[in-house]
């Protein structure tokens, strides 16, 4: 087993994570993990129950039944990167795509069919033990395969508030939290597919007095409007979705819910085992950040690395928000003063 430093840079997602992924990958000694946890969000995995090798690749190969939905109705996210290769063997209409292969191998890899297969020969032999031994086993075999990094980075999208799970699998860890602006970011969320079907779960949930959208099934269909009810099911048009009037500060709301909540988990991490950094400060002084943030996973900040990450994070604008309506913008800055007032007390 590979000594390995584990960071995970967690969030509220639409806060320039995916860029951070991106500029973490390029760094020769880090082994960039792209939304795992967004992947494969079963409790299971980050849980105490042992695991078999073959249950564990089971997780970790069987399709995601939202991801592959999505994928089927055309509602595709830039982050669904599979999809985009040329030669691919799954497809969400047939085989289904494995959670995996989804946005974790293709971000490492351009032949992420051969690395699944390479991966589904070792993973099934190994023996029954914690999920947490079984991802330490996994990020070992890919460093191994991807040139023995001394780092491992897992970043996924809206992952905050896993930060409990994610520390009691892995105490050493380090944690990230990247943050940013909350009403750009909610403006952000409002233009994003997954962050719009938020709300409208919730709408269901509510409709159909259920106390959380997780207990949503294909038959709660019949209780819902015809605007609604295509949601629940294998098809849909996701006009349905881009169409639907939400309100600009419904995500402020969701992102201030977020933060509160998220900063409060943060708060069970151990102080020198966490830190934050701003999106916005990253634009604005992103040689000084990217050099604290790799003192702080771990590793050397290269002069080449600093140059080839300053470049890809130049067109990155903050300032979306201040291009709303003056009432929209009003209702929208109401919204997000809880999670303001949280990361000004946190940070």
């Amino acid at each position: 087993m590979v000594n390995q430093k584990l960071t995970f840079v967690v969030g509220t997602g639409r806060c320039g994570s995916t860029a951070l992924s991106q500029i973490i990958n390029i760094h020769p000694d880090v082994l960039s993990i792209n939304e795992l946890f967004a992947s494969i969000p079963d409790t299971e995995v980050l849980d105490e129950t042992p695991l078999s090798g073959s249950d564990f690749w089971g997780f970790l190969s069987r399709p995601n039944v939202v991801t592959n939905s999505m994928i089927k109705n055309g509602a595709i996210p830039p982050e669904f990167l599979y999809h985009r290769m040329p030669k691919r063997r799954f497809d969400a209409e047939t085989t289904g795509i494995p959670a995996i292969s989804v946005m974790v191998l293709p971000h490492l890899t351009d032949d992420p069919d051969a690395l699944f297969d390479e991966l589904a020969a070792e993973v099934t032999t190994w023996p029954t033990r914690r999920p947490a031994d079984h991802w330490t086993a996994l990020f070992a075999t890919l460093g191994a395969r991807f040139g023995n990094p001394g780092a491992v980075v897992e970043r996924t999208g809206l992952s905050i508030g896993r930060v409990p799970e994610m520390h009691r699998a892995f105490p050493e860890a380090r944690f990230v939290h990247l943050y940013r602006q909350g009403p750009d970011c909610a403006v952000s969320m409002s233009r994003h597919f997954s962050f719009r079907m938020i709300p409208m779960l919730w709408e269901m949930a509510i409709h159909c007095g259920l106390e959380t959208p997780r207990h949503l099934t294909p038959q709660h269909a019949a209780q819902l409007p015809s605007d609604l009810a295509p949601l629940l099911s294998d098809r849909y048009d996701p006009a349905l979705v881009w169409d639907r009037p939400i309100p600009i500060d419904a995500f402020g709301t969701l992102w201030s819910e977020t933060i509160v909540d998220g900063l409060r988990k943060l708060d069970e991490v151990p102080a020198e085992q966490r830190t934050a950094l701003s999106y916005e400060t990253l634009l604005e002084e992103p040689e000084k950040e990217l050099i604290r943030l790799a003192e702080f996973i771990g590793v050397e900040p290269h002069r080449d690395w600093l140059d080839a990450s300053i470049a890809h994070l130049d067109g990155g604008r903050p300032g979306a928000a201040s291009k709303l309506a003056e009432e929209e913008l009003t209702s929208l800055l109401e919204s997000c003063s809880p999670g303001m007032r949280a990361l000004a007390a946190h940070h």
